[in-house]
């Protein structure tokens, strides 16, 4: 589904007109103004999914966070901006060929990675409480059978009886089973699946990091599922070549004047080419 069908950003009468007004200031930055200059007007016209490819430095995060803050998109994140950030999207424009979706959300790394995070504090916090409730356990069994358990609904303490309970059962009854902390990898796909829903319109930066080969694949196949016939829209950076080839995708090279270019012509997916051709007669 398309919801979002095409952004503009300033061209460079606007930038230079921008500068001008400002010239005799002292900032130690403008950002975003000279990040996108160089593309004299970038307007990216968008599909149901859509890429973003280009090397470090090329604005490929800058893209998407400008895009985010102009539709109004959730973010968690916090992200590099300035005094002038306002003033730029004031220069940007964007169409929409169907009305845009409640559901419209920037995901970046530092999203997933705060969610590792927090599930291993959480975990850590499980483990603590369950080592109390285990202390408490294994002494009401020599004390007649009760154990003072604190009520987090009720301030006052009460005695629950241990017959009967083995100590797994005792402590998952009153505190509950460990959220399962899952590696690296499966932590940040589930945060994916956890995150994505029908009918969204979805910013993804490299969502990439911290996975996987195979879950890279799993997640082109999420995406490419959701874009193509759970009524999403997604517009995402990636080097990845797993995303990158993913079918219909619209990719535009960065690297190459914002051009749009098929999968198998990007520079990067080439080196990978290259290299397994070299050593083909290894495999």
């Amino acid at each position: 589904m398309i919801s979002l069908s095409q952004f503009s950003f300033p061209n460079d009468d606007s930038e230079w007109a921008f500068y001008c007004r400002n010239e005799t200031q002292l900032h130690s930055t403008y950002y975003p103004f000279g990040v996108l200059r160089k593309y004299d007007g970038l307007t990216l016209d968008f599909a149901p999914l859509t890429i973003l490819y280009g090397g470090n430095g090329s604005g490929k995060t800058t893209i998407l966070n400008v895009i985010a803050e102009k539709i109004g998109a959730e973010r968690n994140a916090t992200y590099n901006r300035s005094s002038f950030y306002e003033e730029y999207l004031e220069l940007c424009d964007f169409e929409i060929q169907s009305t845009l979706p409640e559901e419209r959300k920037i995901i970046t790394s530092d999203d997933v990675f705060d969610y590792m995070l927090d599930l291993r504090a959480l975990n850590k916090g499980i483990d603590n409480k369950r080592e109390e409730l285990i202390k408490k356990y294994k002494h009401a069994k020599f004390c007649g059978g009760k154990v003072n358990v604190l009520d987090e609904d009720d301030p006052i303490s009460l005695n629950y009886s241990v017959r009967g309970l083995t100590k797994a059962e005792f402590t998952n009854k009153y505190l509950g089973p460990n959220i399962r902390e899952h590696s690296n990898g499966e932590t940040a796909i589930k945060y994916f699946y956890d995150n994505l829903k029908e009918n969204g319109l979805y910013l993804l930066d490299e969502p990439e990091n911290s996975l996987s080969p195979k879950r890279q694949q799993e997640l082109a196949y999420v995406l490419y599922e959701l874009a193509n016939h759970l009524g999403c829209q997604m517009i995402i950076s990636t080097h990845s070549p797993f995303m990158l080839a993913i079918e219909g995708a619209l990719i535009y090279d960065l690297d190459n004047n914002a051009q749009p270019k098929k999968w198998t012509e990007l520079s990067g997916v080439r080196s990978y080419y290259n290299f397994f051709m070299e050593h083909a007669d290894e495999f």
